[in-house]
């Protein structure tokens, strides 16, 4: 094994590591918070879908990029490719579509009650349970109708190609053929990245319009952001501002790849952790922002150092 492959074995490594420990110890906070019998937020219930979709990225497509690195090349079948690239593909457009719905969900929140979406939040909170279901149906569906259509009988020798991810090869139609297909199951992300920028425009609006209602009260001795509400609030913008640098960037360097047919190593090392950097931040963005969380951390750590 080279030594640019060990130290980017290494690399990759350490990212993935870090990533699956900080989603792992996120969705352990919240379940020790439940049956703890604290009362959770019913935004949570979208953290949670997040921290476990982010953890499926990075098991579905970080480790066999790893093994890969480590010397293992092309150990898994066709059909173990297929089914890894339909896992990680469902993992991250949930993860996708769970971002967008905390951004759309703590825009009601904050939201005026003199605002339009003030009539929305005694009943939001009963629709995210419904919501986090249904985009893990329907990007289980839509996915697998990808596939299917993707790799069916019509497709004939002459007009299949091959793509080498290095970990294994995965047959297909022919570029422009599946440039259509990639271009029309990717209207739902798209529309998802729209929503988002709008819930964030909204979001700063809203806060930049509290900070000036708040300036002139002298007696308030904190800063805005200690307020809960404030806090969630940059913590989610944080979120979108992350995922769509990252994905729009993981994005282009994964359609120049497919459109090249050939295996680049180059572009394959950035876009993959590139593609890693939102699962491994995200957990780490939610926790240091979470006010319950720190408070719960607080208890713990001091129950446990009076006994």
């Amino acid at each position: 094994m080279r030594l640019n492959d060990l130290l980017l074995a290494i690399v990759f490594l350490a990212q993935i590591v870090i990533g699956l420990l900080g989603n792992l110890f996120l969705l352990g906070l919240y379940i020790l918070t439940f049956f703890t019998g604290h009362k959770l937020r019913p935004i949570y219930s979208i953290s949670v879908n997040l921290a476990l979709a982010n953890f499926k990225v990075l098991l579905y497509k970080g480790l066999p990029q790893t093994m890969f690195y480590l010397g293992l090349k092309n150990f898994l079948d066709p059909v173990g490719c297929k089914l890894i690239l339909y896992l990680h593909n469902v993992s991250r457009s949930v993860s996708l579509s769970m971002t967008c719905l905390l951004s759309g969900f703590q825009a009601i929140i904050v939201s005026p009650s003199n605002s339009r979406w003030s009539k929305l939040k005694p009943q939001a909170p009963k629709y995210i349970v419904p919501s986090c279901l249904f985009c893990w149906c329907f990007y289980l569906l839509i996915n697998f109708t990808l596939l299917g259509a993707m790799h069916n009988s019509r497709f004939t020798s002459n007009n299949t190609r091959w793509w080498h991810l290095g970990y294994c090869s995965i047959s297909g139609p022919t570029s422009f053929t599946a440039s259509v297909y990639v271009i029309i199951f990717s209207i739902p992300d798209v529309m998802c990245m729209i929503f988002m920028i709008w819930a964030s425009s909204y979001l700063i609006f809203l806060l930049h319009r509290h900070h000036q209602q708040v300036q002139h009260i002298h007696s308030l001795h904190l800063p805005p952001r200690t307020f809960p509400e404030i806090r969630a609030t940059l913590a989610i913008l944080l979120l979108v501002c992350t995922y769509n640098s990252f994905y729009s960037i993981s994005s282009i360097l994964s359609f120049c790849t497919f459109q090249f047919g050939e295996y680049y190593p180059f572009l394959m090392h950035i876009e993959q952790f590139i593609a890693s950097c939102f699962p491994t931040i995200s957990p780490f963005l939610l926790m240091s922002y979470d006010s319950q969380i720190h408070r719960y951390c607080h208890y713990v750590w001091c129950k446990k150092y009076s006994q």
